[in-house]
This record gives structure tokens, C-alpha cells and sequence, in this order.
């Protein structure tokens, strides 16, 4: 049985991989989150390379209506693999897969985190982020 906050990085690794599908951050967290899972053995790097593009592209599939059972169960599902691969290990590797897996989540919450920088605005402007989002605008006098 794991300890709570293993549980806890345990689910932030199967987030991170839900968040990272579909963003530029993609390649670089599915890879990592491959090599933990393989253990350094390639042929099953090359089987959790498989997993995680089946994952990318269900959820690159979804319709509105379904998207949020989707990604709730393909979170649960990597967040299982990510507690199996935990328990099996020694004090020492736990400690640096949980790391590993920490330093994943950082990487994806920064890639669904968005957003703008470095742009200029001059005069009336209207920013917003996020999705599903309505904003209506308008600029000048009132009629």
C-alpha cells in the first residue's frame, strides 16, 4: 500500500499525461513518462510508447459531450499504472520515479496553463483564456 502523498504523484503523473496530449509539451511528456514506466527495458518503452499514443489520440477524438468521462478515465487508468509501477519498487528508485513523475506534472501543468506574453496592446483590447469561454466586446461610445 502506498503512502498518501505517493498516491498523490501517482495521479498528478496520470493528469500530466491527460494535460500534455494534444500540446507542444506531447513529445517531450510522453517520452519521459514512457522511459519511467519501461524501466529502461526497450521493448517495453516502445509498448508504453503505444499506450500513450492510443491515449493522445482517443482524446484527440472526443466529442464536447464525452470529453470529460474520457479524460477522467484515461487519468484513472495512468494514474493505476503510474501506483502499480510505485509499489513495485525499493525506497531509493520510489523515491527518484516520484520525483521523475513530479517533475512530468510541472512540465504538463505549464503546457495547459497557456496563455500570452511578451505582446503589446495599444488602445482598446480584450484578452481572455480558457475554454468554453464567452466574451462579447465592444469599443467606443455606447449608441
Amino acid at each position: 500500500m502506498l503512502v498518501e502523498w505517493l498516491v498523490a504523484v501517482a495521479a498528478a503523473g496520470g493528469t500530466a499525461v491527460v494535460q500534455a496530449a494534444g500540446t507542444d509539451m506531447w513529445v517531450s511528456v510522453r517520452q519521459r513518462a514512457a522511459k519511467v514506466l519501461s524501466r529502461d527495458d526497450p521493448d517495453r518503452e516502445q509498448a508504453e510508447l503505444l499506450r500513450l499514443d492510443q491515449t493522445a489520440t482517443e482524446l484527440a477524438s472526443l466529442t464536447p459531450g464525452e470529453a470529460a468521462l474520457t479524460r477522467a478515465r484515461q487519468e484513472a487508468s495512468w494514474t493505476a499504472r503510474f501506483e502499480m509501477l510505485l509499489e513495485s519498487l525499493g525506497e531509493a528508485e520510489r523515491e527518484r520515479v516520484a520525483r521523475e513523475l513530479n517533475d512530468i506534472a510541472d512540465q504538463a501543468r505549464q503546457a495547459s496553463v497557456g496563455g500570452v506574453s511578451g505582446n503589446v496592446f495599444h488602445g482598446p483590447a480584450a484578452f481572455q483564456v480558457g475554454d468554453h469561454n464567452r466574451q462579447d466586446n465592444h469599443f467606443g461610445p455606447r449608441a
